[in-house]
């Protein structure tokens, strides 16, 4: 599955599902999915400080005042990427300001007091993103031994909150060229029993919890 960008993928499925979803939602008591909340939610995960990047990530990386040092490098299989002077660098599994002070101590013996900024332009492909009213929106990795589903990306990031709106709970996916959005009655998961409401998420997919209207 190719990777792509996420903020994308937001900006037309959330509009298309806002306008579609909200005369039903404003009817049954919910809130509406705000297109703009979903959007900033995402932003702020993913300038958040405690992402760890992982292999696939797409990174772009700037040294000030050195613009010929300017790349964007993704994240190989092994953690690394491959930098002018200093070649191979082990990033993954550092978080931003720790994999940028980790670049600048070893371009050190070649630039003078070297200023790095790294910015993540892309998530790699197991990538996918817990937001809305649970206790802690993330971006989560799907477990490369089994599948990751709904109800267990939730409890990864805490569970719900007390305002969440639990049967209106959301997958907003890519697949094929085609936005698609799934809706997901947590309730008749964990009350019913109905398993198969469960479903799988895929890389890339985004879970969005609303709030309840009370």
């Amino acid at each position: 599955m190719k990777t792509y960008n996420i903020i994308a993928l937001l900006s037309v499925v959330l509009l298309l599902n806002a306008c579609a979803g909200a005369q039903k939602n404003a009817e049954s008591g919910l809130t509406e999915i705000n297109p703009r909340e979903v959007a900033q939610n995402l932003n702020d995960l993913k300038a958040s400080s405690d992402y760890i990047l992982q292999p696939g990530d797409l990174v772009e990386i700037q040294v000030f005042m050195e613009e010929d040092m300017k790349r964007t490098l993704r994240i190989a299989t092994n953690g690394t990427i491959t930098y002018p002077l200093v070649g191979n660098v082990k990033i993954a599994g550092y978080s931003l300001s720790k994999a940028e002070e980790k670049l600048s101590s070893a371009l050190k013996t070649y630039i003078k007091k070297p200023q790095v900024s790294m910015l993540i332009q892309e998530y790699g492909n197991k990538t996918v993103y817990v937001l809305g009213q649970v206790q802690k929106p993330a971006a989560i990795q799907i477990p490369p031994e089994k599948p990751l589903t709904v109800l267990e990306a939730i409890t990864s990031v805490g569970g719900f909150t007390d305002i969440a709106a639990l049967s209106k709970v959301r997958v907003l996916r890519m697949e094929n060229g085609k936005q698609t959005a799934i809706d997901v009655d947590v309730t008749q998961i964990t009350k019913q029993g109905n398993k198969s409401l469960d479903i799988p998420l895929m890389p890339g997919d985004v879970v969005f919890v609303p709030q309840s209207m009370f």
